[in-house]
């Protein structure tokens, strides 16, 4: 019986997310890099099926590159959330390239170092995604802000894993060096297919919520100074009367680098503005004002739930009903339900 290794199913279910993330970025034009990231994800749980399910020992130089380019892309495709500005204008990421040139060369001419090196590399990369999600939500000023909770929990997610990687290749390495790697490839199996899948799938994740920008709810807003400064208060005043009287909301696309653009300030001004005064981040400030409409629809109209959460400028169900329970603390159909009950009641003890 042909013996097919675990991490051959993790990639068949990688590429099966590859699919949808690429047919998703034909109407998007997301972030290429999240693509690119997880069709590596997928060509690497192969390389590690082989390597492990059929000790093909020759594939080890080809996992320590993957593995190189993993954390380098994992990096990109988040800086990419947080500046729109096209890559192709910024030069200096180019040096990214090196890690895996590094790596490159020490497979092709000198070995031992390898192992040291993807040690290195993974923590670098993994202290900076750790950084920019220390930031803050509001950091991710390019996705959109119906969608901000996948996003951040995707770049945290992926911080621990490629803080984790590092630190199983640091085990891995003792190993080798005390028992001759006795446990490494248990290790090896079991913590590449559980971050293999877990990192394809927040890559999916943050890369469907590209477009334009994102957000976060109340447990990702770090902690902001109570006291907001009088221009703070100007800020927020005239981006609730730019965002009212254009009705911003109803843009799916809309994102905080966008918002400041208009307001003709930086999203920083903008983000720490609404962070101070109203106590909460761009995008929970933005989406409040989308389930105002929303329950003004529901309410006004007998449109189907679906066509009003566009109209109101979500893209998900998932978002929209997260974020109409946050703020109502029920679903839109129940809300419905409820308000037309309570005006059939008050019919009711008009006419008696």
């Amino acid at each position: 019986m042909l013996f097919v290794p675990l991490p051959f199913v993790v990639a068949l279910l990688l590429l099966i997310l590859l699919v949808q993330t690429i047919r998703r970025n034909e109407d998007t034009g997301s972030n290429p890099f999240f693509v690119a990231l997880i069709a590596v994800y997928a060509l690497q749980s192969v390389v590690i099926g082989l390597r492990w399910g059929y000790d093909l020992t020759l594939l080890l130089p080809v996992q320590a590159i993957l593995a190189t380019v993993i954390a380098t892309l994992a990096w990109l495709s988040f800086e990419g959330l947080r500046s729109e500005q096209r890559f192709s204008k910024r030069p200096v990421l180019l040096l990214h390239t090196l890690p895996a040139l590094i790596v490159m060369g020490f497979v092709a001419f000198w070995p031992p170092p390898i192992s040291l090196a993807l040690i290195v590399i993974f923590l670098g990369y993994g202290i900076a995604l750790t950084r920019l999600a220390w930031a803050g939500p509001d950091a991710l000023g390019a996705s959109r802000l119906d969608g901000a909770t996948g996003s951040y929990r995707a770049l945290q997610i992926t911080a621990f894993a490629i803080l984790g990687s590092a630190v199983i290749d640091l085990v891995i390495s003792l190993d080798f060096a005390e028992t001759g790697g006795v446990y490494s490839a248990r290790l090896v199996a079991i913590g590449n297919v559980i971050a293999l899948l877990v990192l394809g799938a927040a890559a999916t994740i943050a890369g469907a919520s590209q477009s334009a920008a994102e957000g976060v709810g109340d447990a990702d807003l770090k902690s902001a100074p109570i006291t907001a400064s009088p221009e703070d208060s100007d800020v927020a005043a005239a981006v609730d009367r730019l965002i009212q009287s254009r009705a911003l909301y109803r843009d799916v696309d809309l994102n905080l680098n966008r918002l400041a653009r208009k307001m003709g300030l930086s999203a920083r001004q903008v983000s720490g503005a609404i962070n101070r005064v109203k106590a909460m981040s761009v995008s929970q400030y933005v989406n409040d004002f989308r389930v105002r409409e929303a329950c003004r629809l529901l309410a006004e109209t007998e449109e189907p739930v679906t066509r009003i959460m566009f109209d109101a400028g979500f893209q998900t169900k998932s978002n929209f009903n997260r974020e109409f329970l946050r703020v109502t603390g029920m679903s839109p159909k129940a809300w419905r339900a409820r308000h037309a009950a309570a005006k059939a009641g008050d019919s009711l003890r008009l006419v008696s």
